[in-house]
């Protein structure tokens, strides 16, 4: 077991430097005076002393990372990178338990942004601060997800990966190095999330505000520092600037990177993940806007397009904001919302789901079976972009959403058994498990994840952590040929 001894070094270091993020919320702390300064700082010592112990003692271990290293440590960065979050919410939310503590801090770093907390405008602005912070790191980190670690397992990797951006990436690398590529994309993502602050900041949001909605809406995550959302801004100009950056971070960052690197938006028009991103949304908002305005639920259809558009997007790239308690509108538009948040981020994205590209290829190799069927013996590749999808590509697209479906038929009835109604079960696990934060009936928007008992609450933990890290990267670890030499 030497190799799980290997990534104990970079576990540490990654745990110390995740540990100096604690400096965002002390400061915003020591600015307000909120009180609660001294309790953040003692996590920062704790995280960043057990990642000290954890390197210095297993330094000499340290060796070269392999596949199997690779994706324990993906698993092990965001199952522990959940525990040490835990800590500043247990020391400054009162009657905070464990398992609440660690839904809420699992929520955060994989984006999903479901919450077991109430009385969100009376929490200590560092603590909102910090939630949200949790939302943009891993947002950063599923960026990273995409570009460094998945390409271990053949899906989602560089190999999907390069069939997943027919345009300019076909034949042209961001950089010659993964490590390169990395910082490329961080910088862009760096970049959207301070012009997301300022342009928040100028639609009259708090400087507060303004920093924690830019964290949770670049991130997707949808965690806000209130119990109504965006329905207390109240305001058409600040939901216009949610939609402009959470379409903006449902998109590739890859693509983001190289419109930036050119100079020119050929990128987004070359993309086939981006046409069908943007035509399915369009649609979408159009055809739930005027279905809410012909059922009466608005006096006139500009008021109906306003709230379907923020929601809709909000839902479909996977972030969870609301603007209204869509729960209660007629039942097609929130349960169309929820089948579109499972599918419409694109990869490389910080939104969640079985991700665009994905369903594209599910949509095509459906078709080339229909094709099968009326001409057998005709050739019918499947192609996206005119460029040939291999079979090896498409089995494992396959298998992944086989996976993606028995984990949530398997978690919906384990919840259903354990007492939650069939409606309330199901969305919580396409919630969940797609990261989208709020489903409906008992875990609606106008609701939380308050009232679940400790075993629904670990059981949704889970299925956030399995859907951020892909499925595969989760569940592997669990296979007896994951251990085997």
């Amino acid at each position: 077991m030497s190799w799980i001894l290997g990534i104990a070094p970079l576990l540490g270091l990654i745990a110390m430097g995740m540990s100096l993020a604690h400096l965002v919320p002390i400061a915003v702390s020591v600015a307000v005076n909120d009180g609660v300064t001294q309790a953040f700082a003692v996590s920062l010592a704790a995280n960043f002393g057990a990642g000290l112990a954890v390197w210095f003692a297993t330094r000499r271990y340290r060796r070269e990372i392999g596949i199997r290293e690779g994706i324990l440590l993906v698993v092990a960065v965001w199952t522990g990178g959940s525990l040490f979050a835990t800590v500043p919410l247990l020391l400054t939310i009162k009657g905070l338990s464990f398992t609440e503590a660690f839904f809420e801090a699992v929520s955060g770093l994989t984006a999903t942004g479901a919450t077991v907390l109430t009385g969100l405008d009376s929490l200590p602005p560092s603590v909102n601060v910090w939630r949200g912070e949790l939302q943009w790191l891993g947002g950063m980190g599923v960026i990273v997800l995409a570009v460094a670690v998945l390409p271990l397992l053949g899906v989602g990797g560089r190999q999907l990966f390069r069939a997943e951006i027919p345009g300019p990436m076909k034949s042209d690398q961001l950089t010659p190095r993964i490590t390169e590529t990395a910082k490329g994309l961080w910088s862009i993502y760096v970049m959207l999330t301070v012009a997301c602050c300022l342009s928040y900041r100028g639609a009259g949001m708090s400087w507060i505000d303004a920093l924690v909605h830019s964290f949770t809406t670049m991130g997707l995550g949808g965690f806000s520092s209130h119990d109504t959302s965006f329905g207390y801004f109240d305001s058409p100009l600040v939901e216009a600037v949610a939609i402009t950056f959470m379409l903006l971070a449902g998109i590739n960052f890859a693509t983001h990177f190289v419109a930036l690197r050119h100079l020119t938006a050929r990128a987004y028009v070359s993309d086939i993940e981006v046409r069908y991103f943007v035509m399915t949304a369009g649609l979408s908002i159009l055809g739930i806007s005027a279905y809410l305005w012909l059922n009466g639920e608005y006096p006139d259809y500009i008021t109906s397009l306003r709230f379907a558009a923020f929601n809709v997007i909000s839902v479909g790239t996977t972030t969870g904001y609301s603007t209204a308690d869509y729960n209660a509108w007629p039942a097609f538009a929130p349960l169309w919302m929820l089948f579109l948040g499972t599918f419409l981020s694109c990869s490389g994205s910080t939104g969640g789901g079985i991700k665009m590209i994905r369903a594209v290829v599910l949509f095509k190799q459906v078709y080339r079976e229909f094709k099968r069927l009326a001409h057998p013996q005709a050739i019918s590749p499947l192609k996206i972009a005119e460029q040939p999808v291999s079979n090896q590509i498409i089995f494992a697209v396959l298998a992944f959403f086989f996976t993606w479906t028995a984990t949530m038929v398997t978690m919906t009835l384990l919840l259903t058994v354990s007492g939650l109604d069939a409606m309330t079960a199901f969305s919580a696990v396409v919630a969940s498990l797609n990261n989208i934060g709020p489903g409906l009936e008992g875990v609606g928007p106008a609701a939380n994840y308050a009232h679940l008992t400790n075993f629904q609450t670990w059981m949704l933990a889970f299925a956030m952590l399995m859907g951020r890290l892909e499925l595969f990267t989760f569940l592997v670890i669990f296979t007896s040929a994951f251990w085997r030499k």
